[in-house]
Order: C-alpha cells, then sequence, then structure tokens
C-alpha cells in the first residue's frame, strides 16, 4: 500500500484519559480534519447511526470483509465475542476527499497506521490513577472488580504501550482546549496542513 503521508492521525489512549473528547475537538476546530469510522461487530445502541459511529457488521460479514481485504487490522474482545477492526472503504474514501484522518484505535491498529499510511501517533495520559477512576464510574456504574481489570490494563498501556507512540499529551479535567492545542502544534511541526 502506498505511504499517504502527513493525512493520518491516531489519538489513543485508556478509556477514561480524554482521548475521544479530544479528538472531536480537533476535527471540530479544524475543517480538513474527519474521524475514521471503523467496524465493529457489537450491537448498534439505540443513539447509534450505521456509517457514523461504526459500520455494524454480523460477526460473520465481519469475517467475510476481512477475508476480502477490507478490514486492514482488527482486535477481538474475548470476553464479549466482539470484533473492532479498521475499515478499508470508510479511510479510502477520506483520505480520497483529501481530508485528513483522525483514527482513534487500538494498539494494533496505531502500528498498523503508522506503517502502511505514516501516521503520527498520540497517546494521551490520564493525569492519575485516582482521577482516570474519578471520570469512569462517573460515566457508568461499575464495579470495584471491573475497576481493579481496568486498572490493570490501563498500567499495561502506560508501561508497555504508551512509549512507543510519537506523543503522549496529557488531558487534564478543564485543560481541553489546551490539549488541543499541543497536539494541533505538534500536527502542524510534522508538516501536517491544518485549516
Amino acid at each position: 500500500m502506498e505511504d499517504k503521508g502527513k493525512r493520518v492521525v491516531v489519538i489513543a489512549g485508556p478509556g477514561g484519559s480524554g482521548k475521544d473528547a479530544l479528538a472531536r475537538a480537533l476535527v471540530k476546530r479544524y475543517s480538513n480534519l474527519t474521524m475514521l469510522v471503523s467496524a465493529t461487530t457489537r450491537p448498534r445502541r439505540p443513539t447509534e447511526i450505521e456509517g457514523v459511529n461504526y459500520y455494524f457488521m454480523t460477526n460473520e460479514r465481519f469475517q467475510e470483509e476481512l477475508a476480502a481485504g477490507n478490514i486492514l487490522e482488527h482486535y477481538h474482545r474475548a470476553e464479549t465475542d466482539t470484533y473492532y477492526g479498521t475499515y478499508k472503504p470508510d479511510i479510502e474514501k477520506r483520505l480520497e476527499s483529501g481530508k485528513i484522518v483522525v483514527c482513534q484505535i487500538q494498539f494494533v491498529g496505531a502500528q498498523y497506521l503508522k506503517e502502511h499510511y505514516g501516521a503520527t501517533t498520540f497517546f494521551i495520559i490520564p493525569a492519575s490513577l485516582e482521577n482516570l477512576e474519578r471520570r469512569i464510574r462517573a460515566r457508568a456504574p461499575i464495579s470495584d472488580v471491573e475497576w481493579e481489570e481496568r486498572k490493570r490494563f490501563t498500567q499495561h498501556e502506560l508501561a508497555e504501550e504508551a512509549p512507543w507512540y510519537d506523543y503522549r499529551i496529557r488531558n487534564d479535567d478543564g485543560k481541553l482546549d489546551e490539549a488541543v492545542d499541543n497536539v494541533a502544534e505538534i500536527l502542524q511541526r510534522e508538516g501536517y496542513q491544518l485549516e
């Protein structure tokens, strides 16, 4: 696959780190940025729209798309038997439109997009585990056992995955604009044309 140059950006980080808010704020601020829409086999929630939130597929269709080369990379969440993956028709359509594609993606996807699309990668670091726990518990009820599992995974991400990313950014409470400014400044230094 040809290198797409400075046209793909990866925003990753633990759940509750503020990566979603940061990615959405970047796309809202710059008109030539667009969000990648991934494929998934999880059920669509009532407020979600096909092709806007995700491309919703059955496990069978996901496997067919994978075999056809339309799922560029993927991961499987075993506990829910759910697949998530980068949908080639979506990223290619967005790149062909001349946009810079912002991708919220797991580690395996970040590696793929860096290698095949020249992506610049950002890992969003929580201010602290206590702050992360507060954010996660504020979003939805979560048991202490679930939190301990989340905490272990977050510690793994911080120790094993975060160092691989090109940049590590903090998105502290109440400082979203500052985090967006930091990312935008880095992207411009990296050669992205933000409009």
